[in-house]
């Protein structure tokens, strides 16, 4: 008998994988064509076709270097990084600066430029970096667009399996073009809960993690900016996270709140360039109150 937890119905994956893994398409930089909505948001039409652009841009790097020998080098807080991270972040800044040279920049690879811009650019060219390496396809291009300060545009590319989540404020979240949502789970007792690795968790965090992790239905690791992908979509409750640099988790504002969800930090504010990297997405407001009790020591026993 199949045990109850917060869900839908839903249709089986459109492309089929072989035993071998993914299957991985011909690169093309012009990846595809897609038809806005409405105007009714923050972030102009031109500024979108500009994250479009360079997510086809990353996505043609990673695909090339992904499941070849890569050297991997060490950066000075020892976490992985590789030619792939280097030139997808690389390609992505050129397009910046010859498309809209008055645009910040805040990268993961080769740091920030021009932050006090009315309009700056968040880059991450992979994250999941120790997935990309491993060969496991759940990492991500992320890109974010800030308008003074506050996330208006974000971008989930997962090139492996050809799949972009677009979220613009004031419009719906897409997946390769078609509107999202998330599902709703009013008790966390039967969430489905994300993180990205235990040890992301540290000091009294850790503490606060396993009260969160021991009263979820369905507690999962190791999906990094993948998970917030698929709450978007339908298939996650919650994804809480610590640890997190600005580039990890503001692409992901977007994405997340476009679908229905609430994406914050964890006392409950809204995520920005200074917040202290701990974050809680919840496709439900009653879950991610739940949530947010625990994680703070205000959470019912049991």
């Amino acid at each position: 008998m199949s045990s109850l937890i917060c869900g839908r119905s839903v249709p089986p994956p459109p492309h089929h994988h072989s035993d071998a893994g993914v299957e991985i398409r011909p690169v093309s930089v012009q990846y595809r064509q897609m038809t806005l909505p409405p105007d009714t948001s923050l972030c102009p039409d031109e500024h979108v076709a500009l994250a479009l652009r360079l997510a086809d841009a990353a996505r043609t790097v990673t695909r090339g270097y992904f499941r070849k020998p890569v050297t991997v080098f060490d950066k000075a807080d020892a976490s992985p990084v590789t030619v792939a991270d280097r030139e997808a972040e690389a390609v992505m800044r050129r397009l910046i600066e010859e498309t809209a040279p008055d645009h910040g920049i805040y990268g993961e690879e080769y740091g920030a430029v021009r932050t006090d811009a009315e309009w700056v650019w968040v880059l991450d060219p992979v994250d999941g970096t120790k997935a990309f390496i491993t060969g496991k396809p759940s990492f991500g291009t992320l890109i974010a667009l800030l308008h003074r300060g506050t996330p208006v545009l974000g971008i989930i590319d997962q090139p492996i399996l050809d799949e972009r989540w677009l979220g613009v404020a004031g419009r719906p979240t897409t997946l390769n073009g078609q509107p999202i949502r998330v599902r709703a789970c009013s008790d966390i007792k039967l969430a489905a809960l994300y993180a990205t690795a235990p040890e992301m968790f540290t000091g009294p965090d850790a503490n606060s993690w396993e009260a969160l992790r021991s009263r979820v239905k369905l507690p999962r690791y190791g999906a990094d900016c993948y998970a917030y992908g698929l709450l978007a979509a339908g298939f996650v409750d919650l994804v809480v996270e610590a640890s997190l640099q600005p580039y990890d988790y503001l692409p992901l504002v977007a994405v997340i709140e476009g679908a229905g969800g609430i994406f914050t930090d964890w006392q409950g504010k809204k995520l920005g360039l200074k917040s202290d990297g701990r974050v809680v997405a919840a496709g439900d407001s009653v879950s991610h109150a739940q949530a947010l009790a625990v994680l703070t020591g205000n959470g019912a026993n049991g």
